[in-house]
């Protein structure tokens, strides 16, 4: 066993760069190495996990000489969850290396060079900034001492986030830094509950469990949603959400969902109101928004209000400037852009979202906005545009799997003047953009950081249309 580490092992290894998923750089006899664990300037000793041809993957194995960068993590976590893999990291040199992952993509994948770039809007909260927060129960939680084997099943159960790279296995969270009280105080009591009560904890391999996950919504304005996922409701689970209740007084919605599909994906299913309202309620530059539990909405609320700001300053709309928002969820960049404009059109694939954003619309007054639930590649056909009209400004905040082919075709067609693109995956975006150039060029690209101590960073690019067309 030990020749074999050995022969894994490289000793003495310079970490060069940052590349995608926030693994370092390594060039090894002219080879690629992709590193994770550890951050540029750091000089280590590798451990290779993948070795291929053309380029390999390893892990930080023992460090050396730590980078000037280099910051102590202060999450007791940190190394064994996957998120907030760059707490070891200055958040001066997150920023610079956010920027640097925007104009690479850009460079390389876009083939883009044109553009006006703006400095990254850093983030006020750089802990305690998410509003929500979805955590899996397992009874196959990660051992992190696998000397110390739990005697029995239960001591095995556990309520966090999944292991990078394991599916079934689950890290059980004793403080997340990500998400303001209650949240912490909620889940640890839902998990000290269900364990003193003998509730089943689900089994991710044999499917088979009550507990299945559990969604912590909270709000700006102090409102909390909790959300209890669950294969089946029964008189265990209906004492749980009581005991809740008693135990949190404060809480404005809660809800259960039941799941007995094979995979944790709920946008599909429906919630079931057990105490309080239906959604909780974000505000936000004059405005209100309702948030249901399957909704989208952005979940680092101040940043997200920094971000509207600069898309309705990029997009710079006239009184008579119709406008569309794809993929709108629910509602919030089109209802910024409303007041300053003659109507907004928004798409978006989750029903229960267009509902919160029609409502939305109406608890802010705006009579200028339509919203259409489907696909959005099925939706933006020529019918649409004879029936809601071409738009003059088309703003578009697409997943991170970036826009169809068929709706970027889509949008050529209908030929805005411009298209403010907001993504949170540069490489899809300019990969887009590059699609767009044909009719497009940049004239402005503006990264904000939605997610401190993350290798992710938020982008916007404005494009307005050709000369020529």
């Amino acid at each position: 066993m030990k020749k074999r580490r050995q022969n894994k092992l490289k000793e003495n290894v310079m970490l060069l760069d940052i590349a995608a998923e926030g693994r370092c750089v390594a060039r090894i006899d002219e080879k690629v190495y992709f590193v994770s664990g550890g951050v540029p300037g750091d000089r280590v000793d590798i451990l290779v996990e993948k070795d291929k041809k053309t380029y390999a993957e390893a892990r930080v194995y023992r460090l050396i000489e730590p980078s000037p960068d280099r910051i102590e993590a202060f999450c007791k976590h940190f190394g064994t969850c996957g998120g907030c893999k760059w707490q070891n990291l200055s958040y001066e040199k997150q920023l610079e290396l956010k920027t640097k992952q925007v104009k690479d993509a850009f460079e390389r994948i876009g083939r883009i060079k044109e553009g006006n770039w703006h400095p990254i809007i850093p983030s006020e909260q750089t802990t305690f900034y998410r509003n929500k927060l979805e955590f899996t129960f397992s009874d196959q939680r990660w051992l992190e001492n696998k000397d110390l084997v739990p005697e029995n099943r239960e001591s095995l159960n556990g309520l966090g986030f999944h292991i990078p790279g394991r599916f079934d296995k689950i890290l059980d969270i004793e403080k997340c830094w990500l998400q303001a009280e209650p949240s912490n105080a909620i889940r640890l009591w839902i998990k000290e509950y269900s364990l003193q009560n003998k509730l089943s904890f689900f089994n991710l391999r044999e499917q088979t469990g009550l507990l299945r996950n559990l969604m912590i919504r909270t709000t700006e304005a102090g409102e909390t949603m909790v959300l209890l996922i669950v294969t089946e409701f029964n008189n265990q689970v209906k004492n749980l959400l009581e005991s809740l209740d008693e135990s949190f007084p404060d809480l404005g919605s809660i809800q259960y969902l039941i799941n007995t599909k094979r995979n944790d994906a709920y946008a599909d299913l429906n919630p079931v109101l057990f105490k309080g309202k239906a959604w909780v309620e974000e505000a936000m530059d004059n405005l209100r928004f309702r948030v249901s539990p399957v909704s989208f909405y952005q979940t680092n609320p101040r940043q997200a209000e920094r971000l509207y700001q600069k898309v309705l300053e990029f997009a710079a709309p006239k009184d008579s400037d119709l406008v569309y928002d794809l993929y709108t969820g629910t509602g919030t960049i089109a209802q910024f852009v409303a007041r300053k404009c003659a109507r907004v059109t928004g798409i978006e694939y989750v029903e229960a979202a267009v509902q919160d954003a029609k409502k939305n619309a109406e608890i802010n007054g705006l009579r200028n906005t339509s919203f259409f639930s489907g696909d959005m590649a099925a939706v933006l056909n020529d019918d649409f545009a004879v029936k809601n009209g071409i738009p003059d400004i088309l703003i578009a905040d697409p997943p991170r799997a970036g826009m169809h082919p068929s709706v970027l075709n889509a949008i050529m067609k209908l030929g805005p003047q411009k298209v403010i693109y907001v993504s949170c995956n540069p490489a899809t975006q300019a990969r887009d953009i590059a699609v767009l150039s044909e009719m497009y060029e940049v004239l402005e690209i503006q990264p904000i950081d939605m997610f401190p101590h993350t290798h992710h960073v938020e982008n916007i690019a404005l494009l307005k249309k050709h000369k020529w067309y």
